[in-house]
């Protein structure tokens, strides 16, 4: 029989405080960062997952071109990549890239040079967590992490033993470099997203294409509102 049929309802609460307190960051707003000083607390988003923004009324109608600068890895004494190796960092920083474009390609044209009705936009790996190998799987079917990523669904919160991303993402006008907006972001996926459980960085790379959809929802929202 397995253990778990004999935990009681102490027991499980037990677990499940001390599956809240595992593989979890909390973004900071990154002081190397080049627009930290402009970044602030973001109420709008009680997630967590945008807890640092900063944004300026723009007409994003014009905007139809965008570069899409290489994705930098962030070296502060703030990161958040823990004991991750720097293979695992440059892997990550190479999915970024490649999704962000190909959800982007979708909104905007993709170039290389700044002209008229251009953004540029400038992603910033800051920090991620792998997934707990095999106990992170686990805890979605046993009794404990089952209770856990019950409650972490119904709040789009993390699941137990699970992976997540952090980044920050500047959105300049390119031909003034002026900026725009920008924002610190932490993505993870559903904590029922038992694919993303399987495999080192399959829900750091879950939560990236989760932030490209984000971003590009969050474009095509602002487009709308201002007509």
């Amino acid at each position: 029989m397995p253990l778990h049929a004999h935990a009681g309802p102490l027991a499980v609460l037990a677990l499940s405080t001390a599956l809240a307190g595992c593989s979890s960051v909390t973004p900071v707003r990154y002081s190397a960062i080049a627009s930290s000083t402009y970044l602030a607390p973001n109420p709008s988003d009680p997630s967590g997952r945008v807890p640092y923004r900063y944004a300026t009324t723009v007409d994003w109608r014009p905007y139809d071109k965008v570069i899409i600068d290489p994705v930098a890895i962030y070296r502060g004494p703030d990161q958040q990549f823990g004991s991750l190796s720097e293979a695992d960092k440059t892997s990550l920083a190479r999915t970024m890239q490649a999704r962000f474009e190909q959800k982007l390609r979708s909104r905007f044209a993709l170039v290389s040079r700044a002209g008229p009705n251009t953004l540029r936009i400038r992603l910033t790996l800051t920090g991620a967590v792998a997934n707990t190998p095999v106990i992170g799987t686990l805890s979605r079917f046993d009794i404990g992490g089952a209770i856990y990523n019950g409650v972490q669904t119904a709040r789009d919160g993390e699941g137990a033993m699970t992976g997540s991303v952090v980044y920050a993402v500047e959105i300049f006008d390119a031909p003034k470099l002026q900026l725009l907006g920008a924002f610190v972001s932490k993505q993870y996926p559903s904590p029922y997203d038992v694919k993303a459980s399987m495999g080192r960085l399959a829900a750091a790379e879950a939560g990236i294409d989760k932030g490209a959809d984000a971003l590009l929802a969050q474009l095509q929202m602002t487009a709308s509102r201002t007509q």
